[in-house]
């Protein structure tokens, strides 16, 4: 009885750690798109504002 719950135990926790990993990866993609639009975004405006002085 004792190694069955040993054996559920050591499944159930390598769901969690698998769910985590999964959400830290997750988390992390989110936070680069950001950035990325972000930088995108001024890159855009500087464009722009270039553009504007030159007329």
């Amino acid at each position: 009885m004792g190694r069955l719950l040993l054996k559920i135990a050591a499944g159930v926790a390598a769901v969690i750690a698998v769910f985590w990993v999964l959400s830290v990866l997750v988390g992390l993609l989110v936070w680069l798109v950001m950035i990325g639009l972000v930088v995108g975004v001024v890159f855009l405006g500087i464009k722009m504002l270039r553009t504007e002085s030159r007329g």
